[in-house]
């Protein structure tokens, strides 16, 4: 079957087109690339250059409406942070919540020791979780 000049003129398959279609498939490559390499610099750059880690020591129950919770906090020198500490009773509710900020700390590690609140007898008191300020 011999195809004609014509015949690929009437169904689009002229050297043009398939010149035009490759280049459309270029563009659209290379728009794929820029909008990919511009995202993976966004979240490289835009992530927080901190981190925290936390560690609950221990607690302690102080009678029916308190805990006293202690946990130590890890995070870069000079960086502020906010933590939520609660304490849950045996059905693991929270019974009491409680969120402290601590200011920038010279040094990486620090421990906290802070008494909830609560409005039941307690169980157990932790860290819920730590954000930076």
């Amino acid at each position: 079957m011999v195809v004609t000049d014509e015949l690929s003129a009437r169904y689009g398959r002229t050297r043009g087109k398939a010149r035009r279609d490759r280049w459309w498939m270029v563009g659209v490559a290379i728009a794929f690339v820029a909008v990919f390499a511009a995202w993976v610099i966004w979240v490289g750059l835009g992530s927080p250059a901190s981190t925290i880690e936390t560690q609950d020591i221990g607690h302690t129950i102080d009678g029916e409406h308190a805990v006293t919770v202690r946990f130590t906090v890890n995070v870069d020198a000079g960086t502020a942070v906010n933590c939520a500490v609660e304490a849950m009773n045996e059905q693991f509710a929270v019974v009491g919540w409680k969120i402290v900020s601590y200011p920038a700390a010279s040094g990486h590690l620090t421990n906290h020791t802070e008494v909830v609140r609560t409005t039941q007898q307690a169980t157990t008191g932790l860290i819920n979780r730590c954000w930076l300020a």
